[in-house]
């Protein structure tokens, strides 16, 4: 299964509240692009997907340091994986089309930065879901808290059946196809990848995901990470 993994790390992290982008932010000694980039390599290390090559979206004015951080990722995991640093643009989707320029082989996963703990498992569960013919694979998890609509002034307008709603995740996986489909009929942004494949008339199949597998976006978020991180050293 030849495969490439897309890695946005362009966005500047002000809901984070550091000094300085998401993506360089430490955790354990370790800046979390670094440790994203390090567990992709692990996890092709049992060969249950054949990794082309690593490229990672970020600002065009630190494509110097995500290289070394990236490279440096790759080496320490000892898989000789190829790792290309891009500049990213001003929303998601223009980073992950300039990503996909790069990108080579049968199958493309897109795996946000800021998840870096994802377990193996889940990757093994989006890369078996496309193995078995499905164009579009994204894990998910049910939703446990209520769910309410409300209107402009705050009212609740509905209670939302939350039996039939996914909390998205990524590593989100595509054959190579069906991600220049998604992006070529993009008429506009989206939240994730997974949304523009959906514009574009393509199924998409959710797989289990994992709490692990949590976005780092706010002090809560970088708290939990450091405090896991501590767990594993």
């Amino acid at each position: 299964m030849s495969t490439s993994v897309i890695v946005p790390a362009a966005g500047s992290g002000v809901r984070l509240g550091e000094n300085r982008p998401k993506a360089f932010v430490d955790v354990g000694g370790r800046s979390i692009l670094w440790h994203t980039v390090f567990a992709i390599c692990e996890y092709s290390a049992d060969d249950w997907f054949d990794l082309d090559r690593i490229i990672v979206v970020v600002p065009a004015d630190l494509m110097v340091a995500a290289r070394h951080e990236a490279q440096s990722a790759a080496d320490n995991a000892g898989r000789g994986t190829e790792v290309v640093v891009v500049p990213g643009g001003a929303e998601r989707s223009d980073s992950v089309r300039a990503g996909l320029a790069q990108a080579t082989g049968e199958y493309v996963l897109v795996h946000d930065a800021a998840r870096t703990f994802t377990p193996a498992a889940v990757f093994e569960r989006v890369v078996g879901a496309l193995l078995e013919g499905h164009p579009v694979v994204v894990p998910g998890l049910p939703v446990v808290d209520t769910l309410k609509r409300v209107d402009q002034g705050g009212r609740v307008v509905q209670t939302v059946d939350r039996s039939v709603l996914r909390a998205i995740q990524t590593p989100q996986g595509f054959t190579a196809d069906a991600l220049a489909r998604a992006y070529a009929d993009a008429g506009d942004t989206a939240t994730d990848d997974a949304g523009l494949a959906e514009r574009a008339g393509l199924p998409v199949q959710v797989v289990e995901g994992d709490p692990l597998a949590f976005k780092i976006t706010k002090q809560w978020d970088l708290r939990l990470a450091r405090t896991i991180s501590e767990g594993r050293d």
